[in-house]
């Protein structure tokens, strides 16, 4: 069921929700599963660092060598469009800046998932946290350096 303060819209080929007031866990892609080196995730870590607080509250993310995952809750004069517009375009301006390309880096469409309560959130920030390790980058997620959280002091890079 749908409720009044949900809105429901196509783009791409996967259907949002969306609700004021709520927050999301959202994962994009690079194109072609394009493997960003070490400078190139530099460049979206500062990127990310850079827009929390601009449209949203960013809780986390992790920049993984194909993917990102990120929690944000945006604010109440932004859209999650908007707001996924603006970190993707603003780190793939910077990471083709860096690495002397062109044309599109991440994938049109991302995955979100709207946060229904504490557990999820917390399940989330988990997964976050723990995706190098599961991958193999690093034996624990303190080691990795493109892991942040809005609760750290200071950022890992």
């Amino acid at each position: 069921m749908i409720y009044a303060d949900t809105h429901v819209y196509q783009h791409r080929h996967l259907p949002h929700l969306i609700k004021a007031g709520r927050t999301y866990f959202i994962t994009f892609c690079t194109r072609e599963r394009f493997c960003l080196p070490d400078k190139a995730r530099d460049e979206a870590f500062v990127s990310y660092v850079h827009d929390h607080e601009t449209l949203c509250w960013i809780d986390s993310f992790v920049v993984m060598p194909d993917h990102v995952h990120i929690i944000v809750a945006p604010y109440e004069r932004s859209t999650l469009d908007q707001i996924l517009r603006r970190i993707k375009s603003g780190s793939a301006y910077r990471i083709n800046r860096l690495l002397g390309r062109r044309g599109s880096l991440w994938q049109r469409d991302s995955f979100d998932h709207l946060i229904r309560h504490d557990e999820s959130l917390h399940e989330k920030r988990e997964y976050i946290a723990n995706n190098p390790v599961r991958a193999g980058l690093v034996s624990d997620w303190r080691e990795y350096k493109w892991f942040w959280r809005s609760s750290d002091t200071q950022g890992p890079v």
